[in-house]
C-alpha cells in the first residue's frame, strides 16, 4: 500500500483516538477563521487527489464554513395561512445539502475560478466544513492539460450554481436509476413542464 492508501484507511476511522483528538484540534482553529478562507494546499490530499486536485498549477483549495441544521418555515410568529398539511415550522429539511451550499458560497465568492468537486472535513455542534476544489480556467498549465481542460469550456461556468457537480447531482436524485427515478431525468421541472404542456402537433 502506498502512502495515501494508508492515510485514506486513517480516515476511514473517524471514532479512533487520533483522528478524535485531531479533529477537534482542528476544528477550534477553524472556528478562529474567516468563513471562507485559501488554503495552501488540501487537508486530506488522498481524498482531494480521488476527486480531480492535482498538485499544479491552477489548482486551488478554499475551505468554507456552513451553519448545521435545518430549514425553518420563515413566516411571521410562526401562522401559516393555508391548510393543515402545510402548517408545519421546524422540522423542514432544504432540499439542497449542505455541501452544495458550500460550494455555491465558494463558486459566488470566487467567480473567475471553476468549482470541481469537494469533501467534508470537520463539523461542530454549530458548523459543517468543506474543502472546495478549484480550478483556474485561464492558466496556461490548465488549457494545455487534456484531462482538466475540459472545465475552460464556458458551458461550465458556475456549474455549482446548476448542480452539475457532484453533490448537485446527488440532491438531484441522479445518483439513482430505473423505472423510479423517471421524473428525476433530465430535471423534476423539465419533466412537469412536459407532462403540463398541451402540444398538439399541425399533422395529426
Amino acid at each position: 500500500m502506498g502512502a495515501y492508501k494508508y492515510v485514506e484507511e486513517l480516515w476511514k476511522k473517524k471514532q479512533s483516538d487520533v483522528l478524535r483528538f485531531l479533529l477537534r484540534v482542528r476544528c477550534w482553529e477553524y472556528r478562529q477563521l474567516p468563513g471562507i478562507i485559501r488554503l495552501t494546499g488540501p487537508s486530506r490530499p488522498d481524498k482531494a487527489r480521488m476527486l480531480g486536485y492535482k498538485a499544479k498549477q491552477g489548482f486551488v483549495i478554499y475551505r468554507v464554513r456552513v451553519r448545521r441544521g435545518g430549514r425553518k418555515k420563515p413566516v411571521s410568529k410562526g401562522i401559516v395561512y393555508g391548510k393543515p398539511v402545510r402548517q408545519g415550522i421546524t422540522q423542514l429539511k432544504p432540499t439542497r445539502n449542505l455541501k452544495s451550499v458550500a460550494e455555491e458560497r465558494a463558486g459566488r465568492k470566487l467567480g473567475g475560478l471553476r468549482v470541481l468537486n469537494s469533501y467534508w472535513v470537520n463539523q461542530d455542534s454549530t458548523y459543517k466544513y468543506f474543502e472546495i476544489i478549484l480550478v483556474d480556467p485561464h492558466h496556461t498549465a490548465i488549457r494545455k492539460d487534456a484531462r482538466i481542460n475540459w472545465i475552460v469550456n464556458p458551458v461550465h461556468k458556475h456549474r455549482e450554481l446548476r448542480g452539475l457537480t457532484s453533490t448537485g447531482k446527488k440532491y438531484r436524485g441522479l445518483r439513482h436509476k430505473g423505472h423510479a427515478t423517471n421524473k428525476l431525468r433530465p430535471s423534476r421541472r423539465a419533466t412537469w413542464k412536459r407532462n403540463n404542456s398541451l402540444s398538439l402537433k399541425r399533422y395529426r
